[in-house]
């Protein structure tokens, strides 16, 4: 009987699995026979050349600023989305008023749910473009036409937003604006993660809370939080996956996919650049291969640091 159900599921599996490995595994390790070689990705030779790509990176100071620049989204992103996320859950579960109903959410808590997830049905590309017309460096865009018309910004020197490699805080403007979209973008999605895993804990442990004298503040650092940390664990190795990338962003709203002057340059525009404009492919693919697992390092640190027993109630 075992025998014959190993062969049946045997049966279903083969086909995905021949799939999985020849769509997937298979140009994963083709990308990395290439980081061993020089080749140029418009012709048939490639010479070996070891591990000589990845040293090189070491020293490219390309490479030095991207990595940089996505260390930045990796502390920021996932801090400000989470945060921000974690307060509108709190809000539109228990955040209401007690009553004889028990503890709820704000009133209108369901179509708020409905806007801030607005967000995840759009494509990337398409928010992206949207919020290049926002953020239009000349009287034109939505944002400049509003801060000039208020007498906040000068209608000869408007702000340049992607546009602006200054520093603020050490880090130039542009990486600014750009986490802003991406907060944005996702904080709805992790608002409805962490939601649902409120709902969950039963409304009797935060009543219970509120009956000892316990304040909004105090329920949710000493009951949400702790309740959610399994929740809370897994957002952050997600967001942390989109901190590695910021690709689509960086391509379609910043000058040159990149600028100015490489000034929002992240790994994976460094990766496209290297490819397709110096045409050095086999380097390409190292720097893709590194990527692969500095990032599949974090998310194994990350999920071993917030590893413990689970919570029941």
């Amino acid at each position: 009987m075992q025998h014959g159900k190993a062969r049946f599921v045997t049966g279903f599996l083969a086909l995905p699995v021949a799939l999985y490995v020849f769509y997937v595994v298979w140009p994963y390790a083709q990308a990395a026979g290439y980081s061993l070689t020089n080749w140029g990705g418009y012709s048939d030779t490639q010479e070996f050349v070891g591990l000589a790509n990845y040293v090189q990176m070491f020293g490219d100071e390309l490479i030095r600023t991207a990595f940089w620049h996505n260390v930045f989204f990796l502390v920021t992103l996932p801090l400000f989305t989470i945060a921000l996320a974690l307060f509108l859950a709190f809000l539109l579960n228990v955040g209401g008023r007690g009553d004889r109903a028990g503890v709820r959410g704000v009133r209108g808590s369901g179509v708020y749910k409905v806007i801030f997830f607005f967000p995840q049905v759009l494509s990337l590309v398409l928010v992206a473009i949207m919020w290049g017309a926002i953020y239009r460096g000349d009287s034109q865009g939505l944002l400049n036409g509003i801060l000039i018309r208020i007498g906040l910004v000068d209608a000869e020197q408007p702000l340049k937003f992607v546009s602006d490699p200054t520093l603020f805080l050490g880090v130039p403007a542009v990486l600014w604006w750009l986490l802003l979209i991406a907060v944005w973008g996702g904080v709805g999605f992790y608002m409805v993660l962490f939601s649902a895993a409120m709902q969950s804990i039963p409304k009797d442990i935060f009543e219970a809370a509120m009956l000892d004298g316990a304040s909004r503040v105090t329920s949710f650092l000493r009951i949400t939080l702790p309740l959610l940390r399994d929740s809370i664990s897994v957002a952050w190795v997600y967001l942390g996956f989109i901190a590695l990338d910021m690709y689509a962003l960086v391509f379609v709203m910043t000058p040159n996919q990149g600028g100015p002057d490489h000034a929002s340059e992240v790994f994976a525009s460094v990766i496209n650049f290297t490819a397709f404009n110096k045409g050095q492919f086999g380097y390409a693919c190292a720097i893709g291969v590194a990527l692969a697992i500095f990032t599949l390092l974090l998310a194994a640190m990350q999920l071993r640091i917030t590893r413990r027993e689970r919570i029941e109630f």
